[in-house]
């Protein structure tokens, strides 16, 4: 999005009135001025970079360089300038820099050239041990890391293997079988393979933890903990954190050794390209202004809701609206998140909502605006969504709806984060959402759909079917209230479940009946 588009996007919200003289966001500098290099023009992709420095110049194998030409590298960020230098060298690094800086890029130079100069891929006669991982917050940004590699690396199917939950189990443990070089994981589902000692990490010489903020916040802090365990002591690490305050600065001191500290812009406030909009609205009206917006507006939306219900219901009434729009949240499955960011990237979705953990995944370019539909719990997540536009030196517009009542918290935020929004009222004559609206039994309509909705995702109920296995009598596919009649036995107050729960339990102890593995939900 181009400076016209931002100045267009602010003179066309409609009907709403100035509340207050817009501001401008108070400049953020990319880094210190003494120790950075002077920044060239933004090359076509928008991404600052470095204008005395170009990765043909690096202390690079002639094959990495040649690679990096072909995928249309050739000079580094600021972030990429800081850090590959030191990695190179075999120094811990230990980085702030918001997102949209080339992150992925600073890390995997200097991994693949250590890899290529100490090992070869594996092949059928000779595997090799797991030399380098890289743990990340979710599966999308895991499965984005590792396209980056492969882009690098090609022709390397089975060099890279992703490890992370909601894909086969077994499909990832064959792929560990075959001795990949490189393992990219989300912490769950590594943890649980280290449980059960289907992965061995002892030969792990470089280890890469990226934003580290965020996978302590979803609580990843006790898996880390257990990986960073499994490698060896003498590894290389590199640590990555949009934040770094002292409960994480105390944490992460643990992984690293005299690391290079490096920090790419003020990361804790929005970027100073995006401008800063509030609308008071209310509740009821949210969804008429965000169709107004993007009747009035062009580029793509990215809508955050607080809840996934409200997610999907937003995503369904945009549709019903005649908008392109798609979700993602926690709730759908791995297969749907792709093809909903897929969609949003290649430009079949114009609108896509979703919640804040499943965010940290999107990692598109050109997003053109981001809308607090609900606002968000605090300022680190207001920073989060705020930085899915106006990524690698492109311009983007965040507006925030605000009812009436939370007006004070716009104002906190505003205080927090030393950042002043342009204010903006909406139009009283917006259309209003109907939500629960009553049901007319006597409509036909109405009748059809109460009969079917489902508890979930309003979609058909499945009929019930005759269960293939039936435990204890009759065929009738109903879970028996006591034992002994037919279908399921061990209803609610039953012993137990399958063969072995068939009536009452004994013993005024609950659970008695059960033992060995049915106990232990085995």
């Amino acid at each position: 999005m181009n400076t016209s588009d931002s100045n267009n996007t602010a003179s066309t919200l409609g009907n709403l009135s100035a509340d207050q003289a817009p501001v401008q966001t108070p400049a953020v500098n990319s880094t210190p001025a003494s120790s950075t290099p002077s920044a060239a023009p933004a090359q076509a992709t928008g991404v600052a970079v470095v204008a005395d420095i170009v990765f043909s110049e690096m202390n690079l194998s002639d094959s990495l360089k040649s690679r990096l030409a072909a995928a249309g590298f050739t000079k580094p960020t600021p972030v990429q300038a800081k850090a590959i230098p030191p990695a190179l060298e075999g120094s811990d690094i230990l980085a702030t820099a918001s997102t949209g800086t080339g992150k992925t890029l600073s890390f995997l130079i200097p991994m693949i050239q250590r890899m290529d100069a100490n090992s070869v891929p594996s092949t059928k006669g000779k595997r090799n041990p797991i030399r380098s991982l890289i743990l990340l917050p979710t599966r999308e940004l895991a499965m984005q890391v590792l396209e980056s590699y492969h882009k690098l690396v090609p022709g390397a199917k089975n060099d890279a293997v992703l490890v992370c939950g909601g894909l086969s189990e077994n499909t990832q443990l064959d792929q560990l079988d075959r001795g990949p070089r490189l393992v990219v994981a989300t912490p769950g589902r590594l943890e649980d393979f280290l449980r059960r000692r289907s992965v061995n990490l002892s030969q792990v010489e470089m280890f890469v933890l990226d934003e580290v903020d965020r996978m302590l916040d979803m609580g990843f802090l006790p898996a880390i903990r257990r990986i960073v365990g499994a490698i060896p002591k003498t590894r290389q690490t590199m640590c990555y954190s949009a934040t770094l305050d002292a409960n994480i600065r105390e944490i992460v001191r643990d992984y690293v050794q005299n690391p290079v500290r490096i920090e790419i812009g003020t990361t804790s406030k929005p970027s100073d390209r995006v401008q800063l909009r509030v609308v008071t609205v209310m509740q009821d009206q949210k969804l008429g202004l965000l169709d107004q917006m993007l009747r009035q507006e062009t580029g793509t939306f990215l809508v955050f809701s607080r809840t996934k219900h409200g997610a999907d219901r937003i995503s369904k009434k945009l549709e019903k609206l005649g908008h392109d729009a798609d979700v993602i949240h926690g709730d759908r499955s791995q297969s749907q998140r792709t093809a909903a960011l897929k969609g949003f990237a290649n430009g079949k979705h114009r609108v896509l909502v979703a919640t804040d953990v499943a965010a940290r995944g999107i990692d598109v370019s050109d997003i053109a605006h981001v809308v607090n539909y609900d606002l968000p719990n605090g300022s680190d997540d207001f920073v989060h969504r705020i930085g899915r536009t106006g990524r690698a030196g492109a311009k983007g517009v965040a507006t925030t709806f605000v009812m009436p009542q939370e007006k004070s918290d716009a104002r906190k935020l505003e205080r927090e984060l030393k950042i002043k929004f342009e204010w903006f009222e909406a139009d009283k004559n917006l259309e209003k959402e109907e939500r629960n609206k009553p049901l007319d039994v006597n409509n036909a309509n109405d009748l059809m759909q109460l009969e079917t909705r489902s508890w979930k995702g309003n979609e058909p109920v499945t009929p019930m079917t005759t269960p293939t296995n039936n435990y204890g009598g009759a065929k009738t596919g109903f879970r028996g209230r006591s034992g002994g009649g037919g279908g399921f036995s061990g209803g609610r107050n039953s012993g137990g479940r399958g063969p072995s729960g068939g009536g009452r339990s004994n013993s005024s102890r609950p659970g008695a009946s059960r033992s060995g593995p049915a106990r232990r939900g085995q």
